[in-house]
């Protein structure tokens, strides 16, 4: 199966800033929806921020104001801003796809720890 692959996890201190970027599989002209979810040790994987293909975005509370998605299409990529990263930001983030061409597709994750 051909996943997506996300990519710019990492370790920051609190108050700083991580850009995750996610390179859909397939065709990205097909893409008619984008989301990043995010699940932390002992909980459930959570939708944080989605985009559709009027540009239209939606962000769960605790990262609005925070995190920014976007796509950019001259380079087939999805983006996730993060700034004034916190220690609960802690968790595997994943990219979620929808196509029109190859269904839904996810990434395997990226590792983002926020700690002092």
């Amino acid at each position: 199966q051909v996943r997506n692959v996300e990519s710019g996890g990492g370790l920051v201190q609190p108050g700083g800033s991580l850009r995750l970027s996610c390179i859909p599989s397939g065709s990205f002209s097909g893409i008619y929806f984008a989301a990043w979810h995010r699940q932390a040790p002992g909980k459930a994987r959570e939708l944080i921020a989605s985009i559709d293909s009027t540009e239209t975005t939606n962000y769960e509370d605790s990262v609005k104001g925070r995190f920014t998605i976007s796509r950019d299409s001259a380079n087939a990529v999805v983006w996730l801003q993060m700034d004034n990263l916190k220690s609960e930001d802690t968790a595997v983030y994943y990219c979620e796809t929808r196509s029109i061409h190859s269904g839904t597709s996810w990434g395997q994750g990226t590792q983002v720890t926020v700690s002092s």
